[in-house]
C-alpha cells in the first residue's frame, strides 16, 4: 500500500527569499526528506541539512533522473527568471512521475481573470498550471499568499507606497482599502504544513483536510489584512515617530495603475511593480482574497502573527541592507 504522506520532497530555489523559509519550515515540522534542485553551474549556499543535486536543466534526462523517486516539486524563481526554465523543470518532473507540483505561484489570486487580466505577470503564469494538466502525470496546488509583507513595505515606493528611510509614502486613493498580505515565515510555513498534510482522507469518517483537498486548485493564505494607514500606524509605533514627522501624499490608483503600465512598456521593470502592486489597492477589493476567497490559514494551523514585529522585520531589512540584495 502506498504511503499517504509525502515523505520526498524536490525544491527549487531552495536558498532563495521564500525557498530558505519554506525548507526551515518543512525542517521544524518532521522528517521528511529535502532534495535541493540547482543548476550546475550555481554557487549559492544551500540551508544546511539537506541533499543537493546539481543538474544542467537542458539535459532533460539529467533533471528527469534528479526528480525520480520525489513525491512533490516546489519551484520557487524570481519574477526574471528565464521562462523556459519552469517548463523543463515541469516536463521532467512528468517524465519523473512525481506526483504534486507547487509552480512557481506565489502571490495574487491567479484564479481570478480579472486580475490576470489586468496583471500581465500574472496572466504569464497560467501556462505552467496548464501544461502540467496537460502532461497529465502530477497534480498542481498554487499558493496565493498575497505580496509579502516585509518585502513590499520595506521594498520602496513602487511596492507598497513607502519609503522608510525618507519617511515618505505615498497613499493609493486615501490609503484605507485592505488587502491580504503574508510575511516569508508565514508563506514558508503554510506551505510546509500542507505538505505535511495526508495525501487522501483515511475513510468517509475523516474529516480533516488532506492534500487531496486542494488539488489543481489555490491555497489561500495570509498573516494580515490591512491597508496602507494600517501599515503606516505601525511603522509609527515601530520606530517611534508621529505622523507629521512623515511626508505624505495621494495618488488616484487607476491613473498609477496607468502610469506604471506605460513605463513597463518603454522596458522599464519598476513600472510592472508599480501597476501591480497598485492594481491589488483598487476599491473593488480584489487584492483581499481572505474576503473574496477566505482563508486556509485554521485548516493549515498557521499562527496568528503579529503586525508590528513583522514591520519591525521590515525596518531591519531596510536599515541592514538586506533588501538592497533582492533579485
Amino acid at each position: 500500500m502506498a504511503p499517504n504522506h509525502i515523505e520526498n520532497i524536490a525544491i527549487v530555489g531552495a536558498a532563495g527569499w521564500s525557498g530558505k523559509y519554506i525548507v526551515s519550515a518543512i525542517q521544524k515540522n518532521g522528517d521528511q526528506k529535502i532534495t535541493a534542485i540547482t543548476r550546475h553551474d550555481s554557487t549559492a549556499q544551500m540551508p544546511p541539512g539537506i541533499a543537493i543535486k546539481k543538474v544542467n536543466y537542458d539535459d532533460h534526462a539529467a533533471l528527469t533522473s534528479a526528480l525520480r523517486g520525489q513525491d512533490a516539486l516546489i519551484i520557487t524563481m524570481g519574477a526574471r527568471a528565464p521562462p523556459t526554465q519552469q517548463t523543463k523543470l515541469i516536463e521532467a518532473a512528468a517524465a519523473a512521475e512525481v506526483p504534486w507540483i507547487l509552480p512557481n505561484e506565489f502571490g495574487n489570486d491567479n484564479a481570478n481573470e480579472i486580475l490576470r487580466r489586468d496583471v500581465m505577470i500574472n496572466a504569464h503564469k497560467t501556462q505552467y498550471r496548464d501544461l502540467i494538466s496537460q502532461l497529465g502525470k502530477s497534480s498542481w496546488i498554487g499558493i496565493c499568499c498575497g505580496f509579502w509583507y516585509e518585502f513590499s513595505l520595506g521594498g520602496g515606493v513602487d511596492r507598497y507606497g513607502f519609503d522608510i528611510p525618507k519617511r515618505e509614502v505615498v497613499f493609493f486613493d486615501e490609503g484605507k482599502q485592505a488587502l491580504s498580505t503574508s510575511t516569508w515565515a508565514q508563506n514558508g510555513q503554510g506551505v510546509a504544513n500542507l505538505l505535511n498534510l495526508k495525501i487522501n482522507r483515511e475513510d468517509e469518517n475523516d474529516k480533516s483536510p488532506c492534500l487531496a483537498d486542494w488539488k489543481d486548485k489555490f491555497v489561500y493564505i495570509a498573516s494580515f489584512v490591512i491597508s496602507q494607514r494600517d501599515m503606516l500606524d505601525s511603522l509609527l509605533r515601530v520606530i517611534g515617530t508621529a505622523s507629521k514627522d512623515w511626508t505624505i501624499t495621494h495618488e488616484e490608483s487607476r491613473k498609477r495603475y496607468q502610469d506604471g503600465l506605460a513605463e513597463f512598456q518603454k522596458g522599464d521593470f519598476r513600472g510592472m511593480a508599480r501597476a501591480m502592486y497598485t492594481r491589488n489597492f483598487w476599491p473593488d477589493g480584489l487584492g483581499n482574497h481572505a474576503v473574496t476567497r477566505g482563508l486556509d490559514n485554521e485548516k493549515l494551523g498557521l499562527p496568528k502573527e503579529d503586525l508590528d514585529e513583522a514591520t519591525k522585520e521590515a525596518v531591519r531589512m531596510v536599515t541592514d541592507g538586506t533588501l538592497a540584495h533582492y533579485g
